[in-house]
Order: structure tokens, then C-alpha cells, then sequence
């Protein structure tokens, strides 16, 4: 569990970071036809961990923060520094580096997933269940069906990496994947 903390709260450290993540997200909207505020991501992928009975508090913490690196202008030492080193760490491990084509960053997540931390394969789990979800409310601005499609296939790679991990996830997630009929 995480040291950090101002008045030794878990409560604290959660609304610490819901505000942190909502003012580096805050001019940030997802592509679904209502551009729904992006803080509305990361608050959902906490939401489903605990949905899935999980308590870790750094997970959870994680989970909320886990696009601020990747993207907002938000360094890894900054986490460090409000959140402390294994919430950082958390984060770390299921972001992307921008800095590589959008194909080489999918590559990367089917091959590391398998070898992530488990608090890391339980962000991934909830940030890929939220995000299919999503798409399969509503097709993104600019998006294909297609398009929509080759991300069902895709992550249902980077799932089976972390297989294993919280079953309360994995059942959502083959839902999903069988009404897209996508072989898991």
C-alpha cells in the first residue's frame, strides 16, 4: 500500500488523486459522439477494479492516474514525487512511450502484458474492459467498423497476457468478446 499520505486516509489519497488526474485531464474529451470528459476514463477503470473487489490502494490510486503520463505533460518523477514510488511504478508499467509508432506501442502491450506486475495486469484489465465498452456503445469519431474491430481482436491479445488475474474482469471482458464474436 501506498506511504504517502496527508491525513493517513485511503479516502484522502483517492480524492488526491481524482483531482490530480482531473485538472492534468481537464481540457481532454474521449472521441465518443457526446465527447464525454476524458476524467470520466480513469474515474471508470477505478470504478470497475472495485466493481472486481479490489481494495489495494495503490492500484486503485493507479488506476486513476494511469493516463497522466502518456497523456498530459506529466512526468514519472512527478507521480513519485505527489504519489510515491510504487503507485508511480503502477503507472509506469502500462504506459506507453509516445515516442514509438502506433504499432509498435500495440506490439509492445500483447508482449508485455504476460510479464507485467499484478496490480499493473489489473489497471490493464479494467482500462481495456472500460475502453471496449465504450466502443461498443458507440463507434469513436473517426473510427471505422473496422477499425472498431481490429481493436477488439487487439485487445483480446493484450487480455490474454494478463489472464489469470481477477475473474470478476475476464467474464466482463468475454462477454464482450463473444457478443463481437472474438476468439479468446
Amino acid at each position: 500500500m501506498s506511504t504517502i499520505s496527508h491525513n493517513g486516509t485511503p479516502l484522502a489519497e483517492i480524492i488526491k488523486c481524482v483531482n490530480f488526474a482531473a485538472v492534468k485531464h481537464k481540457n481532454q474529451r474521449r472521441k465518443d459522439p457526446e465527447q464525454t470528459p476524458y476524467i470520466n476514463h480513469p474515474i471508470g477503470v477505478a470504478f470497475l477494479l472495485v466493481e472486481g473487489g479490489i481494495d489495494n490502494l495503490a492500484v486503485l490510486q493507479a488506476a486513476v492516474l494511469h493516463d497522466t503520463v502518456e497523456d498530459t505533460h506529466t512526468s514519472n518523477e512527478e507521480l513519485v514525487r505527489e504519489f510515491g514510488p510504487e503507485v508511480a511504478g503502477i503507472v509506469a508499467e502500462v504506459t506507453d512511450n509516445k515516442s514509438l509508432s502506433k504499432e509498435e506501442r500495440k506490439r509492445l502491450q500483447i508482449v508485455k502484458a504476460p510479464l507485467a506486475s499484478q496490480e499493473a495486469k489489473l489497471v490493464k484489465l479494467a482500462d481495456k474492459l472500460y475502453n471496449l465498452r465504450d466502443l461498443d456503445r458507440a463507434t469513436p469519431f473517426g473510427w471505422t467498423p473496422n477499425r472498431v474491430n481490429e481493436y477488439f481482436h487487439w485487445a483480446a491479445k493484450v487480455v490474454a497476457g494478463c489472464r489469470g488475474t481477477n475473474d470478476f474482469l475476464e467474464k466482463e471482458l468475454d462477454k464482450l468478446f463473444a457478443k463481437r464474436k472474438v476468439a479468446i
